[in-house]
């Protein structure tokens, strides 16, 4: 168990911020990553249409032995987690529950401010999360769309993305938010630039970093956790164009993407059904 890797996927490539951060938090686990890029993006997309993404995606991680699954998708975190969990036999986790935690532990004035893509946002998911934890929060939540583009074309510190933060940002910082969740795998890229706008009285949740910790914690009180870095691997799957996943997720990880797996969706669809099947 403790040298089987931890399973993440996403609709694409954000999640790869998670994968930063494990290898930070976790430096001698090993990790499998399935980026969805022939289905990207999922917030357009209806709930059934999300649940049966993540219970492919799910199967096939476990399949690859994971110990470990990590929603790493904000909006497949909001809508399909509960049947993922019934789907695998592994523990799985999403973004949004260690996020809004890290939120509540950090807030000063219990005014907590939370940015995603119009999906995340419009789902509400993590206004419950924050309130199931703090009932008594105030919570201002605001759909930032462009930003993931802007990192994931490398727009970090440009003043097209000052402009673009500060008239997103703008309403959070004039009411009065101390801690702001980034809600969203893409935007820990553009960090600086939030907390320029933001200011240096704001602290910024990253779900990413704040998920690996989470799962670092819960391997350790199981015993689960690698303690070698000898079979350490990292292994990337996606379900179109690994030349585009392995150029934009080198912006993402700071380093070469390698090796990318083109995997069949109809491998996908059969691997789920296969299971099906059988139940």
């Amino acid at each position: 168990m403790k040298e089987r890797p931890i399973g993440v996927f996403d609709s694409g490539v954000g999640g790869l911020t998670v994968v930063h951060a494990l290898r930070e938090a976790c430096p001698h686990e090993s990790i499998v990553y399935f980026g969805d890029t022939g289905r990207y993006p999922y917030g357009v997309r209806s709930k059934r249409v999300i649940v049966e993404f993540s219970r492919q995606l799910a199967l096939f991680l476990e399949r690859e032995q994971c110990k470990f699954l990590i929603i790493a998708c904000n909006t497949a975190s909001a809508l399909a987690i509960d049947e993922t969990r019934q789907t695998v036999d592994v523990e799985v986790i999403g973004v949004i529950e260690p996020g809004a935690l890290g939120a509540v532990q950090a807030t000063r004035n219990n005014h907590i401010g939370v940015i995603g893509t119009e999906a995340t946002i419009n789902s509400s998911s993590y206004v419950s999360a924050i309130h199931a934890l703090k009932p008594d929060a105030q919570v201002t939540a605001l759909a930032c769309p462009l930003f993931v583009a802007l990192a994931e074309e490398g727009y970090s510190g440009k003043e097209a993305t000052r402009l673009v933060a500060e008239e997103y940002l703008a309403p959070l910082r004039d009411a009065g938010v101390d801690t702001l969740v980034l809600g969203c795998t893409h935007y820990p890229l553009l960090k600086s630039d939030i907390a320029e706008v933001m200011g240096p009285n704001v602290t910024l949740i990253d779900s990413a970093t704040e998920v690996a910790r989470v799962v670092g914690d819960r391997l350790r009180l199981r015993n689960h956790h690698s303690e070698t870095h000898e079979t350490t691997s990292y292994r990337y799957f996606v379900s179109d164009t690994p030349e585009k996943f392995a150029r934009v997720g080198k912006r993402f990880l700071g380093h070469d993407v390698a090796p990318v797996t083109l995997i069949d969706l109809e491998d996908l669809h059969h691997l789920h059904d296969t299971t099906i099947s059988k139940q």
